[in-house]
């Protein structure tokens, strides 16, 4: 990190970063863009640059740039590589900025913008079709039949459009991973889609997909553009430049100084592009790669939709595999440690997840085995579960249910079987939850600081990591939101990391240990023989004589 430089320590490097420059061409004045500047704009002019994020400092100018860029893409004609620039950010102050800043450039370049206007477009909310609301837009356009445009922030308003799009300030738009899902399909026609934002948390979405493409994931370019790198371009100079004073370094030290002191504690995310862990999310997603270390089957089932309209051979024969594999994984089940299982019900839109984690000697808890069931009926979520704790069952010290809806039925049937606990002091294994803000506030914790402290580990899954990182801090208590994500059909909703957190949640449950020897069933008198017989009549004759 750059930002513990002292003042004195700046001016230095700067004196000598800025003696080291050559006078390109004699020019007394600076290039009109700045290096960073002009990179992005090489880079969207490269016909190989399909996508690019750009994670950056605040108020370094960039998106002055994109401007440049965004002219230079919509003053050409088609065969030249033109096309339709779109400009989509939070608020409309930027917009407008933005705007202003393409007509300067559009001046500059000497091309001819037919006109500069503000007009209304109408933006139909699809949850309402009725309510047609007027959002305000700015748009140029160009000779060349192209124009700029700039557009609200919610996905549909991409709908039915092609060309470049440009997202700034992306971590601080509403529901940006739907957005990216619009923008990219721009691409397919030889779009382009630039991200350019400073960060806003660890766990936004922004910095997810700068992660994935720093890692390889995402084939993307990628520019990171921080406080020192942009005043090693030339910032602070241009700067002196527009403002009619003459740059020296230890003038371009103060006010580097002043600008951390500005910001504070947020002066590491908001000047030098490191997300902080206060976004709202509740866990994230290194910590919980970093405990995916179980060897855990994760066992995924899914039925047809006509499954109950089958007849009950054909219903056999869809379970059997699954059940096969069920049987084998619960034989490979170590029986000398501890068990406690979670299952989270759900039957139309969301998951059933089943997940049984062992109490290891150490107290580590270790998941063992998980299941997702998708369009399974109940009496097939019941026999599943029913399997998996019978074979555990005698070490199993807790299995906590979600007992919202009709998960009341599964923790009931179960109850019957394994002993029902509807008081948390009382005796019984399956204990039915209720799921509220004060069960989430004070059962959650504890998760997460088993992750924190490594005395949990779970399966490698990608989805289990999308459902924990779906956690997020709701008025200060950790819970999923009410928004799903996933394809139409095919939604999560959490599920796994609502399963977790009730195993973890039964794995910390009081139990006892009783050591007893059973009494043998009764027998009848027939199967006693006549000795024995006999030897109850002389007892009872023995009895009867008293004391004399």
């Amino acid at each position: 990190m750059s930002a513990p430089l002292t003042k004195e320590q700046w001016a230095e490097i700067r004196r000598a970063s800025v003696a080291s420059i050559e006078n390109i061409a004699g020019l007394d004045l600076p290039e009109v863009l700045l290096g960073y500047q002009a990179q992005a704009v090489g880079l969207l002019d490269s016909v190989s640059t399909r996508a690019l994020f750009i994670e950056k400092s605040r108020r370094i100018g960039m998106t002055w740039g994109l401007a440049a860029a965004a002219v230079l893409k919509a003053g050409r004609e088609r065969k030249a590589g033109g096309m339709d620039a779109m400009y989509i950010s939070y608020s409309q102050e930027m917009t407008r900025e933005f705007i202003d800043a393409c007509a300067m450039w559009a001046r500059a370049f000497a091309m001819v913008a037919l006109d500069l206007d503000e007009f209304l477009f109408e933006d139909t909310d699809p949850n309402q079709p009725d309510e047609t609301r007027q959002i305000a837009a700015f748009r140029i356009r160009f000779a060349s039949g192209f124009e700029i445009l700039a557009l609200s922030s919610a996905p549909r308003s991409l709908r039915g459009k092609q060309g470049m799009v440009i997202i700034d300030e992306a971590a601080f738009v509403d529901n940006l991973k739907e957005l990216l899902k619009a923008a990219m399909a721009f691409l397919m026609w030889g779009g382009q889609v630039v991200v350019c934002s400073t960060h806003d948390g660890a766990e936004n979405e922004f910095n997810v997909q700068i992660q994935d493409i720093l890692a390889g994931r995402l084939p993307y370019a990628h520019m990171h553009v921080d406080l020192d790198e942009a005043l090693k371009d030339g910032l602070y100079q241009r700067i002196c430049l527009v403002q009619g004073r003459d740059w020296s370094p230890e003038d371009e030290a103060e006010f580097r100084q002043d600008i951390i002191d500005f910001y504070a504690d947020g002066a590491d995310e908001e000047l030098f592009c490191i997300p902080s862990m206060g976004s709202g999310a509740w866990l994230a997603a290194p910590l919980i790669e970093a405990r995916m270390k179980a060897q855990a089957p994760v066992l995924r089932l899914e039925l047809p939709v006509d499954y109950l309209h089958k007849t009950r051979l054909e219903q056999a024969v869809l379970m059997a595999p699954f059940y096969e594999e069920l049987e084998e994984v619960l034989k490979a089940l170590p029986l000398d440690v501890l068990y406690a299982f979670g299952f989270d019900f759900a039957r139309v839109a969301d998951l059933t997840v089943g997940t049984l984690l062992s109490i290891e000697k150490d107290l580590k808890r270790l998941e063992r085995l998980s299941f997702e069931l998708r369009n399974v009926p109940g009496e097939e979520q019941k026999e599943i579960t029913r399997r998996v704790l019978k074979h555990v069952q005698s070490r199993l010290v807790g299995a906590a249910f979600d007992a919202t809806g009709m998960g009341w039925t599964v923790a009931e049937d179960m109850g019957r079987l394994f002993g029902l606990r509807e008081d948390p002091q009382g005796a019984g294994i399956v204990m039915p939850i209720h799921f509220s803000e004060t069960w989430y506030r004070l059962e959650m914790p504890p998760l997460k600081a088993a992750f924190e402290d490594d005395t949990l580990l779970i399966a490698a899954d990608a989805e289990h990591l999308s459902d924990l990182r779906a956690v997020k801090e709701v008025r200060g208590v950790p819970r999923v939101p009410a928004l799903r994500e996933g394809t139409k059909g095919k939604k999560r909703h959490g599920d796994y990391a609502i399963s977790l957190a009730l195993a973890h949640f039964a794995s910390r449950m009081q139990w006892r240990e009783f050591g007893y020897t059973p009494v043998p069933p009764a027998r009848s008198r027939a199967e006693e023989g006549p000795d024995q017989d006999s030897a109850r009549f002389r007892l009872g004759s023995l009895r009867s004589r008293g004391p004399y």
